[in-house]
């Protein structure tokens, strides 16, 4: 196996001004400082599994961004935490400049002629790199890196060649670009779903529609079935008027908890081994829905065993159970790919024959608000079984509607599914391929060097 000689970032570096340099000191950066508009500041809670920058954003003003030229950042420059979420790296893109450094990162601009940006980002990506990084972490107190720029240069990265560093980072990007793909494609399948239960449910769009003396099927979905059997199938399913309650009639307001089946979960003793090991059930916890890209929950962070299975009353949940945390915080959703077990950081809601994942999925999204809103505790905040069996929503007193929606939603969730899974094996091939390619254990082609 071949290995790449390594150098640390400090002789990497550009020799651009503020090539190196960490964010402005907590005085400078004091929460009054942020406006609705501006300048975006990156923080640790943007940096994600991906390249692609992720999560809400604060902002300041571009007249305070330009008093600290040292913090802003340019596409191509990398940036590390160095306290809070350590040992993780973001790399900017052209979309997201100009952005500035928040006082708990700092930035690294490599010479190009010496370290490709893509190839740093993705050798710190992997456990190798990670562990590098972690290498001057601190494990006392709150978590960071002493003397953060100090240690920066120190970090030590593999160097190939300028051609081999490409046609590594190409690889691994192809599959990432991938990931990224079915993500968006995901994204924008379960908004289609989000729409039409919104449509149906909230918005009673068909029947205001015939209410208002539409008679063309297609018109009264709203043009979504083309086809027009179909469209008067979905159609006549609507009635065609509201009652004094303000709902369509034959429609009422029901508790959730007499449409499914509500579980909830509890944790085996940690300190009997024998509850945890042979593991051969999936156990959920609210953590393993924290890092989805989707709904789609196909493992668990740990499995339970045959005795501690016994322990948990509501044994395992089917698949297609819609898991909701309830406590710390609420709000976390996934469908249930495989049979599991929960902890008693959920509310699990069993799909019915007529009562899909596709619509429990689609009404804990809708009824968030009030979900929350119904949760107490001193402590934390959390939504008790007690407190969810009540919570109320339109629904039809014949649950046709119901079933339809299952009926043109679930082809929507299975393609997510699909697209999940797909991008599950192409993480596990990166994650193979990674330290091999930095290692040198393994070569590619090299690109060309125009491509550079």
């Amino acid at each position: 196996m071949s290995e790449f000689p390594t150098t640390t970032l400090g002789a990497l570096a550009s020799k651009e001004p503020y090539s190196i340099a960490i964010g402005p000191f907590g005085s400078k950066m004091k929460a009054d400082t942020y406006v609705d508009s501006g300048i975006p500041v990156i923080r640790g809670t943007n940096i994600g599994r991906s390249r692609n920058l992720k999560g809400d954003w604060v902002y300041i003003t571009e007249d305070l961004a330009a008093t600290m030229p040292n913090c802003l950042l340019q596409e191509g420059d990398l940036v590390f935490p160095h306290r809070g979420s350590i040992g993780e790296v973001g790399l900017i893109d052209g979309a997201h400049v100009p952005i500035f450094l928040s006082s708990s990162m700092m930035k690294f601009r490599p010479d190009p002629c010496k370290l490709l940006s893509r190839y740093a980002y993705y050798y710190f990506r992997s456990e190798q790199g990670k562990q590098e990084i972690l290498r001057f972490a601190s494990s006392v107190g709150t978590p960071g890196i002493g003397q953060p720029l100090a240690s920066m240069r120190q970090f030590s990265i593999p160097l190939p060649d300028l051609c081999e560093q490409a046609s590594i980072a190409d690889v691994i990007s192809s599959l990432d670009d991938k990931i990224e793909l079915n993500r968006r494609m995901n994204e924008t399948l379960e908004g289609m779903a989000q729409a039409i239960f919104q449509e149906w449910f909230v918005d009673f769009g068909p029947t205001r529609r015939k209410a208002a003396g539409e008679a063309n099927p297609q018109a009264v979905m709203g043009g979504l079935t083309p086809h027009p059997v179909r469209a008067a199938e979905l159609a006549g399913i609507f009635p065609s008027a509201f009652g004094d309650d303000g709902l369509p009639l034959g429609w009422n307001e029901t508790p959730i908890g007499d449409l499914v089946n509500l579980a909830g979960g509890s944790t085996p003793s940690t300190v009997d081994e024998s509850l945890w090991s042979p593991g051969v059930h999936h156990w959920a916890t609210p953590k393993d829905l924290s890092g989805l890209d989707d709904f789609a929950l196909f493992n668990t962070g740990r499995k339970i065993s045959d005795a501690g299975l016994a322990k948990i009353t509501s044994g395992l949940l089917p698949v297609g159970s819609v898991l909701l945390s309830s406590r710390a915080p609420i709000g976390y959703l996934a469908i249930a790919q495989v049979e599991v077990a929960i902890n008693q950081g959920f509310i699990g809601l069993e799909p019915t024959q007529n009562i899909g994942s596709g619509f429990l999925y689609c009404w804990c999204k809708a009824n968030m608000p009030t979900i929350v809103a119904n949760a107490n505790g001193s402590t934390f905040q959390e939504i008790s079984k007690r407190n969810f069996r009540p919570i109320t929503s339109p629904m039809p007193d014949n649950r046709v509607a119901i079933s339809a929606f299952g009926n043109v939603v679930e082809p929507l969730f299975a393609r997510i599914v699909t697209a999940a899974a797909e991008s599950r094996a192409l993480a596990e091939t990166r994650d193979y391929l990674l330290p091999r390619l930095m290692s040198g254990g393994l070569s590619v082609a090299p690109v060309n060097s125009e491509r550079l």
